[in-house]
């Protein structure tokens, strides 16, 4: 079994070998650049761990696994096109280095290749993994509706966006994590629970993805702060702002941050003077750390020798960004 070094080592050489340089090349390049632009590549990593957690070897898991980064990154496409996000990674978004119209085709695209890969895997529970991801597939797009229905939406419960980001983040770090156990012998039982610690993984994922995107650096972050702000999209900074506040000042800043964005550096300044001034950067913090735990719990129940779940472990506290 390996440990987290060599798991990511074995990622990285997965994807450095990978070639999907192709004619006619104005589809293709585009692809190769999304592919090699790096990231953590956190959902094949854990897919390979949970697939070696169970008693398997992470190299049976690597069609699968690059199926859900291919999957992941065509999502991610669309996302910067319909967001109009001039940077992914630190590098320009497709549809500014090409036009949109490549964005939308490449993204196609890479949607098929991953079923391909998917198709692909060695797995004895092939249907199993192709339902999960399906319905993951499915998922994705329903959350990404419902985040643009909320940029529409006056006042969003923060349960509904919670469901959101589940939808649109959490359920493919969860598919992740149910496909590589599905390449094993693991219980029902565990594979769901396994399931779960995606979930709330996820869901504290996106929940510190919305505090990056104020305070994040963008030379780590890698995408240019404040865009939420920009765009106007309901996040959990901004709803939770609004339950913090005297009703009087949640509906200013209900209507300032609904202004059409003008001066861009102005009004993210003042969003984010009304954030410092309720500390929500120690408010979603405590979010995260509670979604953490619910995780943990997820994993602690998992019917394996704990030494089977060193790497996830790590790995899970790498992706909510835990220090300790």
């Amino acid at each position: 079994m390996k440990d987290l070094n060599e798991l990511l080592a074995t990622v990285s050489q997965l994807f450095d070998q990978a070639n999907h340089t192709a004619a006619p090349a104005g589809l293709y390049d585009p692809i190769e650049y999304t592919m090699h632009l790096g990231g953590k590549r956190l959902r094949p990593a854990l897919l390979m761990a949970a697939c070696e957690m169970f008693g398997g070897e992470a190299e049976q898991a690597a069609n699968a696994a690059m199926g859900i980064e291919m999957f992941h990154n065509y999502t991610l496409l669309h996302d910067d096109l319909m967001d109009q996000s001039p940077l992914r990674r630190g590098k320009p978004t497709v549809y500014r280095k090409w036009n949109s119209n490549t964005a939308i085709l490449s993204g196609d695209t890479m949607f098929a290749l991953a079923w391909r890969y998917m198709l692909q895997s060695r797995c004895q529970r092939l249907s199993e993994v192709l339902s999960c991801f399906c319905n993951t597939a499915i998922e994705v797009v329903e959350g990404q509706q419902l985040d643009m229905d909320f940029e529409r939406t006056a006042k969003v419960p923060i349960a509904d966006y919670m469901e959101m980001i589940r939808l649109k983040t959490a359920v493919l770090l969860a598919c992740a994590l149910k496909v590589g156990a599905l390449h094993t012998n693991a219980s029902a039982a565990d594979v769901e629970r396994l399931y779960g610690v995606g979930i709330h993984c996820g869901l504290a994922f996106q929940l510190q993805d919305d505090l990056l995107d104020v305070y994040g650096d963008v030379a780590v972050f890698g995408k240019q702060t404040g865009q939420d702000i920009i765009d106007r999209k309901k996040t959990y900074m901004v709803l939770r702002a609004m339950e913090l506040l005297p009703p009087d000042e949640a509906a200013s800043l209900e209507t300032m941050y609904a202004e059409p964005c003008i001066d861009a550096a102005g009004k993210v300044a003042r969003v984010k003077e009304v954030y410092d001034r309720l500390d929500l950067r120690t408010v979603v913090a405590e979010a995260v750390d509670r979604e953490f735990e619910i995780a943990t719990a997820e994993l602690d129940a998992i019917a394996v020798p704990e030494s089977n779940k060193s790497t996830m472990r790590e790995l899970v506290k790498s992706l909510v960004g835990r220090k300790k």
